[in-house]
C-alpha cells in the first residue's frame, strides 16, 4: 500500500496538533466512536487530513451536500496529490424519482439529468477502491443508497494482456455485458469501436481511452491515449476494464433471476385479483412482463435497480450492498457537519419506503422494489469501522456514543470567538441603531436577525426610515436578488442586513462585526443551542466580531452558547498571549469567489462550471440547453447552501451561454 502522505507548506498550528495525537491515538486504540469539536475557522479539515495521515487507514468522509463535499474533495486533492482522492456524490443534475399520488391518482414518471462528469467520478471511485488502499472517497448521503455487491463488481470486467490470444467477438460481447456502447463512428466515454485490425474502448471512469492492436486474434500492442487529441500517452502490457454502469450483473446471474420475479409477478396478481383491483393487476402484469422481456434479450431494462434484491440474490429485507461495503473491513470515517449529516442519514430510509409503499401498493412496481432502498441508519453505523464525528456543534448522537470529545479552539489566525451580551428587548431598535453607527463608521457591515419574514421587512422599512443602507433576505428574496443581496453586502453597497434562519449557517462574511439576536430567548429551532452557537460563529471572521442578544430573559440555550463561547474565548485568549498573536480580520477577496478559473474545474470536482461543460457541447442546441438547465441545477444548489457569491458566478455564466458566448 502507497502511504498516505499530507503534502502542504504549512503544518499543524494552535491546537491541531494536540486534536491530531489524541483522536489518532484513539483510532488506534479501538475506538469507534469520537468527535473532534472544532470552532469556525480552526483548521478541521486539516487535521483530519493530518489523522489520515497519522493511522494510514482507508478513508470515507461524510459530508451533507454536494457543495460542502465538493469543498472537501478539492481540498484532501490538494492535501493527497499521490493517492487516490474520489469523489463519489450523486450523478443527478436533476432528478424526479418515480412516485404516485393516491389522492389526485397521479402516477410521475422517474425523470432525470445525469451529469457525465460526475457520473465518471462515482465510477472511478468504484475503481480505485478495488485496485487501491491509498484511498480517500469524499461523498454525500448518497453512499448509502444500493450498489451492485463488490464481489460482482470485481467479476464483471475485461482484461487482455499483451501477446494473449483472444476471441475478438468474445471480447466485443463481453464490452456489451459490461454496457458499453458499440460506436465505430465516434469514440466517447463509454464506447467502444472496431476498425479493422484495431479495437478502441472508452472507459466509463478515465479520462484517457485504450488502443488495441491486433494481429488477427494476437493482442500485439497496447497503448493509453487521448481520445480528443489522438496523442498516445503510454505503453502497456495489460488492460483492465471496468463496467460502464454503477449497477450491472452477470447475464447468468439475470437470467437465473427470472423465475423468481415471475413467481412474485404470479403472487402479485393473485392477491390483486383477490382484493378486487383489476388495474393494479393489469398495470404491473404489463410493467413486469415487459421488463422481463428486457432483462432476457439485452441483460438490462429501465429501472433494473428494482428488481436488485433478487438479482443479487438478496431475501426479502436484506440490506442492500453500498459504497461502505467497497472499503476494507479496517478504515476510518470522517462525518463532517455531523448534526446536521447525522439527522439526514436517520431519515432517508423511511421517505423512499413511503414513496415505494404507494408504488407498490398500487401496482406499479413489484414488492421487492422496496429492497432498492438506502441504509437504515442502524445498518449504516453496523458497516462503519472507526469514525470520527466533526462538527462545532455535536449533538446528543455525538457526545453520547463517543469515547472521547477532543476540542479545537484555536484558530491559525488569532481570531476570537466573539463578544456576547445580553440586553432587554425594551428599547432595542434604539441600541441596535447606536451600535451600527459604530460600525458604518469604522467600514464594517451588521446582520440582525429575526424570527419571521414580516419582522424582517418591518425592521428594514424602520432603520431604512432612519437614514440607514439596509436590506433583508428570506426564502422569498428571488434567488438571483439573494445573490446580488448578499455579493453587495461585502462590496459596502448597504451595511445592514436582516435576516432569519437563512444567515445561520454556511455564511462566509468576514467584513460582518456586529451580529443582533432578536427575540434570543424564545423556544424552538431558530434559538436552539445549536443555531445560536452557529449565529455566534457568523461574527468570527472578524478581529471587532460582537453579538448582542436582545431579551428579557435568560433561557437555556443562551445561557449554554455564552457560556461555550465565554469559554472558547478565554482558551483563545490565553493561546494568543501567549504566543504573542495579534488577532486579525480575514482579508478575503470578494472575487476570489466571483472569479471562475478554468484550473478550478479539477479541484471543484464536477460542481464547477468548466466540468459542466465538459458533459455537454454547447455548440449543439439541444445539448446547449441540457448545459443551461444543468447549470440552472448547479446554481440553485450554490444558493441553496447559502453559497451566493459561487451561485452568481453561475448565473453569470448562463447568460452568456444564453447570449451566445462560449
Amino acid at each position: 500500500m502507497r502511504r498516505f502522505e499530507v503534502v502542504s507548506p504549512f503544518g499543524p498550528a494552535g491546537d491541531q496538533n494536540e486534536a491530531i495525537s489524541a483522536l489518532a491515538n484513539g483510532i488506534k486504540a479501538g475506538s469507534k466512536y469520537q468527535t473532534l469539536q472544532g470552532v469556525t475557522g480552526s483548521g478541521k479539515t486539516f487535521t483530519m487530513a493530518k489523522i489520515i495521515e497519522a493511522v494510514q487507514m482507508p478513508t470515507l468522509i461524510v459530508s451533507h451536500n454536494k457543495t460542502l463535499a465538493a469543498q472537501l474533495y478539492r481540498e484532501f486533492k490538494g492535501f493527497f496529490p499521490d493517492n487516490a482522492v474520489e469523489y463519489f456524490v450523486s450523478y443527478y443534475d436533476y432528478y424526479q424519482p418515480e412516485a404516485y399520488v393516491a389522492s389526485r391518482d397521479l402516477y410521475i414518471e422517474k425523470d432525470s439529468s445525469v451529469n457525465a462528469e460526475i457520473e465518471r467520478m462515482r465510477l472511478s471511485a468504484a475503481r480505485s477502491m478495488m485496485e487501491r488502499e491509498d484511498v480517500i472517497i469524499v461523498a454525500t448521503v448518497s453512499c448509502i443508497y444500493g450498489m451492485v455487491t463488490p464481489d460482482v463488481y470485481r467479476k464483471m470486467t475485461a482484461t487482455f494482456s499483451k501477446g494473449e490470444i483472444v476471441d475478438v467477438d468474445s471480447l466485443i460481447r463481453r464490452f456489451v455485458e459490461l454496457q458499453y456502447e458499440r460506436n465505430d463512428a465516434v469514440l466517447e466515454r463509454g464506447r467502444f469501436r472496431r476498425r479493422g485490425d484495431t479495437l478502441e474502448i472508452y472507459p466509463a471512469y478515465m479520462e484517457e481511452a485504450y488502443r488495441v492492436d491486433l494481429d488477427w486474434d494476437r493482442v500485439e500492442r497496447i497503448r493509453r491515449f487521448n481520445p480528443v487529441s489522438g496523442e498516445m500517452l503510454e505503453e502497456l502490457d495489460r488492460a483492465l476494464i471496468y463496467p460502464a454502469k454503477q449497477f450491472v450483473m452477470p447475464g447468468d446471474m439475470v437470467q437465473n433471476s427470472m423465475d423468481t420475479i415471475r413467481l412474485e409477478l404470479k403472487d402479485r396478481l393473485e392477491y390483486f385479483k383477490n382484493k378486487g383491483k383489476i388495474i393494479e393487476a393489469e398495470r404491473l402484469k404489463t410493467r413486469v412482463e415487459y421488463d422481463i422481456e428486457m432483462l432476457t434479450e439485452m441483460g438490462y431494462c429501465p429501472g433494473i435497480e428494482n428488481y436488485s434484491a433478487i438479482l443479487a440474490g438478496r431475501k426479502p429485507g436484506d440490506s442492500p450492498d453500498t459504497l461502505v461495503d467497497y472499503l476494507p473491513k479496517e478504515h476510518l470515517t470522517f462525518i463532517d457537519e455531523s448534526h446536521v449529516t447525522l439527522p439526514q442519514l436517520g431519515a432517508m430510509y423511511a421517505g423512499d419506503r413511503s414513496r415505494k409503499q404507494s408504488l407498490v401498493d398500487y401496482g406499479f412496481r413489484l414488492p421487492c422494489a422496496l429492497d432498492n432502498r438506502p441504509l437504515r441508519y442502524d445498518e449504516f453505523t453496523e458497516r462503519l469501522d472507526k469514525t470520527v464525528f466533526v462538527s462545532a456543534t455535536p449533538g446528543k448522537t455525538e457526545i453520547e456514543q463517543s469515547a472521547q470529545i477532543v476540542q479545537q479552539l484555536i484558530r491559525p489566525t488569532g481570531l476570537l470567538d466573539p463578544e456576547i451580551e445580553v440586553r432587554p428587548s425594551e428599547g432595542q431598535m434604539e441600541d441596535i441603531y447606536s451600535e451600527v453607527q459604530k460600525r458604518i463608521r469604522a467600514g464594517e457591515r451588521s446582520l440582525i436577525l429575526t424570527l419571521t419574514k414580516k419582522m424582517a421587512e418591518d425592521l428594514t422599512d424602520y432603520l431604512s426610515g432612519l437614514g440607514l443602507k439596509v436590506r433583508y433576505i428570506h426564502s422569498e428574496i428571488e434567488t438571483i436578488e439573494r445573490v446580488e443581496i448578499l455579493t453587495q453586502l461585502r462590496q459596502g453597497s448597504f451595511d445592514i442586513l436582516v435576516g432569519i434562519n437563512l444567515l445561520r449557517e454556511g455564511i462566509d462574511l468576514p467584513e460582518v462585526s456586529f451580529i443582533a439576536i432578536l427575540d434570543a430567548d424564545k423556544i424552538g429551532f431558530l434559538r436552539s443551542l445549536t443555531s445560536l452557537v452557529q449565529i455566534i460563529g457568523r461574527a468570527a471572521r472578524n478581529a471587532a466580531g460582537k453579538v448582542i442578544m436582545y431579551a428579557d430573559r435568560m433561557s437555556d440555550a443562551m445561557e449554554k452558547a455564552i457560556a461555550e463561547t465565554n469559554r472558547r474565548r478565554e482558551a483563545q485568549i490565553a493561546y494568543n498571549k501567549k504566543h504573542g498573536i495579534t488577532p486579525e480580520t480575514v482579508k478575503k477577496a470578494i472575487a476570489e469567489i466571483l472569479t471562475r478559473h478554468i484550473e478550478e474545474a479539477d479541484e471543484a470536482a464536477g460542481t464547477t462550471i468548466e466540468v459542466l461543460k465538459k458533459s455537454f457541447n454547447a455548440l449543439i442546441p439541444a445539448q446547449r440547453k441540457q448545459l443551461i438547465k444543468a447549470l440552472e441545477s448547479e446554481m440553485v444548489e450554490y444558493a441553496k447552501n447559502l453559497e451566493f457569491e459561487q451561485a452568481a458566478a453561475v448565473r453569470d455564466e448562463i447568460s452568456r451561454i444564453k447570449e451566445g458566448i462560449f
